[in-house]
């Protein structure tokens, strides 16, 4: 299976937090699943970071690369289907960040592994 992670979900299996549930936790670290991150994810935690809104065990430059790599997780880019899919979205959810992370999940059919219940709203399969 292939499948998207959103930024949260990231965020906390990097950091073995417990709110990540045990269907989440268990999708991520299948070695068959084929897990995604979101390059705007990857955007989004590298500003909080840089403004001191989300703590790290480690720099992002040095942690990011590091963990991506160990968790055999790829790197959605996003491209014009993705921009354009985005520009159509109603708005139901109005994080940026997340409007794109939605945007992508539609256009590569791929189900989302976050527990933001706002994405249901677009018609993408969420694991949680």
């Amino acid at each position: 299976m292939r499948a998207l992670l959103d930024t949260h979900a990231l965020i906390w299996f990097l950091e073995g937090d417990q709110r990540l549930s045990g269907l989440a936790r268990e999708t991520i670290a299948r070695g068959d699943n084929e897990v995604l991150v979101s390059i705007a994810s990857l955007w989004e935690m590298s500003i909080k970071h840089s403004l001191g809104k989300l703590e790290l065990q480690q720099p992002f430059a040095e942690l990011i690369p590091k963990q991506l790599e160990a968790n055999a997780l790829g790197v959605l880019g996003v491209d014009l289907p993705h921009v354009i899919e985005l520009g159509a979205l109603p708005y139901h959810h109005r994080d940026p960040f997340d409007r794109m992370i939605i945007a992508q999940a539609r256009v590569e059919t791929l189900p989302v592994i976050g527990d933001d219940g706002a994405f249901d709203a677009y018609g993408i399969q969420r694991i949680w």
